[in-house]
């Protein structure tokens, strides 16, 4: 579906992309995700031919992006971060516009936008000016456009940004909804919003390419083991001989608290194992009551987090 190939970008010394290589499959959700700055955007604007590469190569259903631009925009339909839409034209009007820039037949024109405007809820407002649209509004009428055409592939930049939260919910359907007709590929920054929707992840850290996987391999990939934070009353001496003496535990930390009398505990043990029970078992044979028992795990944060930082500090290093 799309193949990009060693894409780099440079702004005289800066380097907004890095050596970029990624494959697209078909009817899937791919999520770009990133910090501000890492590259999200340009690699974007490359892929649909708004800006050349400095090097590499971009190719869209075998359609070399800058040797056969028509051929390969024809499978494309792309929302910038800030929609391009004309704000003295009715959404209707645009739309309509659109369509006879992306050469759809005149005899197909009127359905099509009809039903385009029905899937993504503007049919209500076809009649006013754009530039009297919520911000919501505005955005969807942005979508509209990138469906025209019916291309394989919608790529959307940050789609939801600047949304209030009911239309972030209405957003992230349309584009499950999309993805039964169509390949999507969306950028963000947050974590939230592409752990929601994708299928895929692409973490993008300093224009380089630091992860590629399902949200749930992202998860396993960095998982690394558990940590149990437990709150206890006793003797400090005692409670880290009983930690000390339990096999499966990788390291543990403690802290008094001299008000409340408690000590607290942060444990860290193998992700395919349970230290609870044998704990709880331990402590309570030392009458040693436990105040408070919490286990977490790595979340898409922690994994996104410990990727950029990766990536940071071997930048650092060179």
């Amino acid at each position: 579906m799309i193949e990009v190939k060693n894409i780099t970008k440079r702004y005289g010394n800066h380097v907004a992309v890095d050596n970029l290589s990624f494959q697209v499959e078909k009817g899937m959700i791919y999520g770009f995700l990133g910090p501000n700055g890492a590259g999200k955007s340009t690699t974007m604007n490359i892929m649909t031919g708004y800006i050349a590469a400095t090097d590499g190569t971009v190719e869209i259903n075998g359609y070399d992006i800058l040797k056969e631009p028509e051929k390969a925009k024809k499978c494309i339909g792309y929302l910038p971060e800030l929609p391009p839409v004309y704000p003295d034209m009715t959404v209707e009007e645009y739309l309509i516009f659109v369509a006879e820039i992306k050469q759809v037949k005149k005899a197909e024109r009127r359905d099509q936008i009809a039903s385009i405007m029905e899937q993504t809820q503007i049919a209500e407002v076809k009649g006013r000016l754009i530039r009297n649209l919520s911000k919501g509004y505005k955005q969807r009428v942005g979508l509209a456009q990138a469906i025209v055409g019916y291309p394989e592939v919608i790529i959307l930049d940050e789609p939801t940004v600047g949304l209030d939260p009911k239309q972030i919910i209405e957003m992230r359907e349309l584009i499950k909804t999309l993805s039964e007709k169509h390949t999507i590929i969306l950028s963000s920054h947050i974590l939230s919003e592409v752990s929601a929707v994708c299928d895929h992840i692409m973490i993008i850290s300093k224009g380089k390419l630091a992860a590629s996987d399902t949200p749930e391999g992202l998860m396993t990939l960095l998982k690394g083991g558990k940590q149990l934070e437990i709150s206890v009353l006793g003797e400090q001496e005692r409670f880290e001989k009983i930690l000390s003496e339990i096999e499966d535990i990788e390291n543990y930390k403690i802290a008094a608290d001299t008000n409340k009398k408690e000590l607290h505990g942060v444990v860290r043990f193998g992700a395919d194992k349970d230290i609870r029970k044998e704990l709880f078992y331990r402590l309570a044979a030392s009458d040693m009551p436990i105040m408070s028992l919490g286990l977490s795990e790595k979340s898409l944060e922690d994994v996104f987090l410990a990727l950029t930082e990766e990536e940071t500090a071997h930048d650092s290093d060179i």
